[in-house]
């Protein structure tokens, strides 16, 4: 943060280089550029919010599917979760192949 020593030098300066006429353009121009910046912020903020609330709602399908196939979640990634689903699936499919006549 600037204490009032900085901004006071960067007053003088700024009122060296532009003039006293231009100061109130370039602070309302500042002043917008600021609104606008923190209004990009807050935008950015909301969608990160959304992701991972999406990203939560995932996790929680992925986990009670997990449940419903009788795999053990306790200390596990989502993306562990997946792999273990893949694995039980793929054994399902071959067991099911052998039972069909294979």
């Amino acid at each position: 943060m600037l204490g009032t020593e900085e901004l006071l030098l960067i007053l003088i300066v700024m009122l060296f280089f532009f003039g006293p006429s231009k100061l109130p353009e370039l602070a309302h121009s500042l002043g917008k550029a600021t609104g606008e910046f923190k209004k990009a912020q807050m935008e950015t903020e909301l969608e990160l919010k959304g992701y991972n609330k999406l990203s939560d709602d995932k996790d929680i399908k992925i986990h009670n599917l997990a449940i419903e196939m009788g795999i053990d979640v306790k200390d596990k990634t989502s993306e562990q979760l997946v792999e273990e689903m893949r694995i039980k699936i793929r054994s399902q499919g071959k067991l099911d192949m052998k039972a069909a006549g294979g």
